[in-house]
């Protein structure tokens, strides 16, 4: 059943990137609203802000799933700022990935599409329903955790 969501990214040239962002969240819930700036930030820099709405949601999801299910409970928030959770954003010509890096290696729990009673799971739900794509991988080598990231197409190439 999860066979599906334990995909690497669909294939996209990584030398292709035209620009890429990345920022360390610490393991707090104000979180999410640090990556939503970020966020705004960045695709306002890549003259992407007409695509905000819909990937800022995303991004909010992905990072609320990473900070609430995939750190140890009482997570201690390093003196540096800098969390064990870290969100990439990554443009290409006609397309935009978000992906979220976190220690677990616990495969992400989406609920089933007739199960809306559900705790759990409605988030991804959510990334499913705005993103053109979602997956995750486990890391490998000298980084412990997972990948979930979510792509968007871009109908027209940005301009910057």
């Amino acid at each position: 059943m999860l066979e599906p969501l334990r995909q690497g990214l669909p294939p996209l040239d990584p030398t292709a990137v035209s620009s890429a962002a990345s920022c360390a969240l610490p393991p707090r819930l104000e979180a999410v609203r640090e990556a939503r700036r970020f966020t705004r930030t960045t695709l306002d820099g890549w003259h992407l802000g007409d695509r905000f709405d819909d990937v800022c949601l995303v991004v909010s999801e992905l990072v609320t799933n990473a900070l609430r299910h995939a750190l140890p409970s009482g997570a201690p928030c390093p003196a540096d700022q800098n969390g064990p959770v870290r969100l990439h954003l990554m443009r290409w010509t006609e397309r935009l990935v978000c992906a979220v890096r976190d220690p677990s290696l616990d495969s992400p729990v989406t609920r089933e599409a007739n199960d809306f009673s559900a705790e759990s799971g409605r988030g991804l739900f959510l990334v499913e329903s705005l993103s053109d794509g979602w997956g995750w991988y486990p890391l490998a080598g000298t980084l412990d955790g997972k990948v979930v990231w979510a792509l968007f197409r871009l109908s027209h190439p940005p301009t910057g």
